[in-house]
């Protein structure tokens, strides 16, 4: 049995064996578990690389992953517990893939960005940059470098992630549901992206679009799926399991709204990424497919758009660069009030989340913890 299965039994076990009368586990420990199943599945990669390079690897990939909020293994769990699981040691487990999937989304998002700096500090692309830029590389060189090895970490993380969610059940039926929730989760995170790349300065793409866009980008693999994977794992029916994914898409949609706002007028301090990117890559949000009425903003996202004059600027976003072209489109979003808009919708998107739980009749627990959990995604610092 692979350590990661076996980490957490001596103190979790208990749960489970007290039988049906005991409380069922709480996040207090499946957190505590999570963290020691990622720790024990990174440590046993770490060991077992073929290379000193790969180990090295694989010890920046542990770094980056500390210190997260741990969100969707949250989501996970409260599915799960509402649904009346109790093998606290089997939910840590699948929480640990699903932080696995979305530190391999992660990493290759920034790859896509063009991003090297992650929660304020340098993501793995930048580590190896740097690495690369001591060793007398070019800027470009040693970008490509970095770039090259992210897009690795990110196939290793995706891999584990799949590994961890198959040893999260012995029951093969379940474990056939765990995957294919895990590949559609992949697969309509992948499209988001695609779409996200081929939408930029496209003007025909319409409000609408973005949000179908940022729904399969993040909401999809971020909310909807880990609800639906702890469902499934408790042993909750099909249809429970679709009406709390149902739930989780339309929460993590306004999440990525609030996060669009974060992306342009957050504080870099609480969001650890530039703030100029998504304005100095052109790319279209919420936000400047509200306002691409205002012809500065069309002409922002136009094909030819360049805010950023020096080309390595764009490539590096937390570089020196253009910030004044940037911070004027900034204020022509706020003064046509599409960060107010962008806020309106996601408090619209959470109310109707919240109906549709009540609705659907899910577990006081859930709607519970789904209404605290929507505070939170409205309340993000800005």
């Amino acid at each position: 049995m692979h350590t990661a299965m076996r980490t957490g039994q001596a103190t979790l076990g208990r749960d489970v064996e007290a039988g049906l009368d005991s409380p069922g586990p709480r996040w207090e420990d499946v957190g505590a578990a999570t963290e020691r199943a990622l720790t024990a599945w990174l440590e046993e990669s770490r060991c077992t690389a073929a290379t000193p390079r790969l180990g090295l690897l694989w010890e920046r990939i542990a770094a980056g992953i500390e210190g997260g909020k741990r969100l969707r293994p949250q989501l996970a769990f409260h599915a799960y517990a509402a649904f009346g699981g109790r093998d606290a040691d089997a939910c840590a487990t699948l929480a640990a893939a699903i932080e696995l999937l979305h530190a391999a989304l992660l990493v290759h998002d920034d790859v896509i960005d063009r991003d090297f700096v992650r929660r304020g500090r340098p993501n793995i692309a930048g580590l190896y940059r740097d690495d690369a830029l001591a060793r007398g590389l070019s800027q470009e060189e040693a970008r490509h470098l970095g770039v090259s090895v992210a897009v690795i970490a990110g196939d290793l993380l995706l891999a584990g992630a799949f590994r961890l969610a198959d040893l999260a059940s012995a029951d093969p039926k379940v474990r056939v549901r765990l995957s294919d929730v895990m590949h559609a989760a992949v697969t309509d995170a992948a499209a988001g992206e695609l779409d996200d790349v081929l939408m930029a300065h496209d003007p025909e793409q319409t409000l609408d679009d973005v949000l179908e866009m940022e729904q399969l980008k993040t909401a999809a693999y971020s909310f909807a799926a880990p609800m639906r994977l702890g469902a499934i794992l408790a042993g909750a029916p099909e249809t429970s399991a679709e009406d709390v994914a149902r739930v989780g898409m339309l929460v993590g949609a306004a999440y990525q709204v609030i996060d669009d706002v974060l992306g342009t007028f957050g504080d870099e301090a609480q969001t650890g990424k530039p703030v100029t990117s998504d304005l100095r890559e052109g790319k279209l949000t919420v936000l400047t497919a509200y306002a691409r009425s205002h012809p500065e903003v069309a002409r922002h996202l136009a094909p030819s758009s360049g805010i950023a004059v020096d080309p390595n600027a764009v490539l590096d976003p937390d570089a020196p660069g253009d910030q004044d072209g940037v911070g004027h489109v900034r204020d022509i979003l706020h003064g046509m009030g599409a960060d107010t808009h962008a806020l309106t919708l996601a408090h619209s998107m959470v109310t109707e989340a919240l109906d549709e739980a009540r609705r659907c009749d899910l577990p006081p627990t859930l709607r519970s913890e789904l209404t605290r959990i929507c505070n939170h995604v409205l309340h993000r610092e800005r």
